[in-house]
């Protein structure tokens, strides 16, 4: 596991990338459709296969957000209960809108994902899509993801893993770096939260890493990159 920092560091960041999500969340989901040219919708398809994969009945989505991905598990499976969670009442707020947009039924709700407000052994699928590497303690959101997941229940998490060495790496640095923050400062008017961006992705573990990271916390673990590595989709197993 990884050495946690110390508890005032993990709240300051909270709090950090708790107010940056807030001013982004009107914007937030044209952004996503404009840098990643739409890209991210076939990701979150394929993460959603590997969530539904062993038919959960109940379904945790952590830092959820304006709640695609918790949208995409309830249109595939109807018949499941999902549950997206976030600390940002701006995104949840927009995730609600959509959902009734939709006609589909599920929870929204706050909540810490280095806290979840759920008891033990209480899901039978924890997901997390593009929020993981904004936790300031990875062990401790993976301990918690372990502790409300049932046995023989299944962790998915897709993420930007860092670029990889080579040239197409070297090109998605440079984009990350100069091009991204450009574009959205000018859509969503807040330049420092698309600085950030790839920041987080540059500070973010390497897919073997994470791998490792898992399979201390004691999942059983596999992962897989897309798109030549832009983002990765990580499978833990619980036994």
């Amino acid at each position: 596991m990884t050495n946690r920092p110390p508890v005032g560091d993990r709240q300051d960041k909270g709090q950090e990338v708790q107010a940056m999500f807030a001013s982004i969340a009107p914007r937030y989901d044209l952004l996503n459709r404009v840098l990643s040219l739409g890209v991210d919708r076939s990701w979150r398809r394929e993460a959603a296969r590997e969530a539904l994969a062993l038919n959960p009945a109940r379904l945790l989505d952590v830092a959820t957000g304006t709640g695609d991905f918790a949208l995409e598990l309830k249109t595939r499976a109807p018949q499941a209960e999902v549950v997206g969670s976030d600390f940002v009442p701006e995104m949840l707020q927009i995730a609600r809108a959509k959902a009734r947009s939709r006609h589909l039924d599920l929870t929204l709700e706050e909540g810490d994902a280095l806290n979840l407000p759920y008891p033990d052994a209480s899901f039978d699928t924890v997901t997390c899509s593009f929020g993981f590497r904004n936790f300031a303690d990875y062990g401790r959101g993976l301990a918690e993801f372990w502790r409300v997941l049932r046995p023989g229940g299944r962790l998915v998490i897709l993420e930007f893993p860092p670029p990889a060495s080579g040239l197409f790496g070297h090109l998605f640095r440079f984009y990350f770096r100069q091009v991204l923050p450009r574009i959205g400062a000018l859509v969503s008017g807040n330049g420092g939260a698309y600085t950030y961006l790839p920041e987080s992705v540059l500070a973010f573990p390497a897919p073997e890493r994470l791998a490792g990271l898992m399979r201390a916390t004691g999942f059983r673990t596999r992962y897989r990159l897309l798109t030549f590595g832009i983002a990765a989709i990580h499978v833990g197993d619980k036994y």
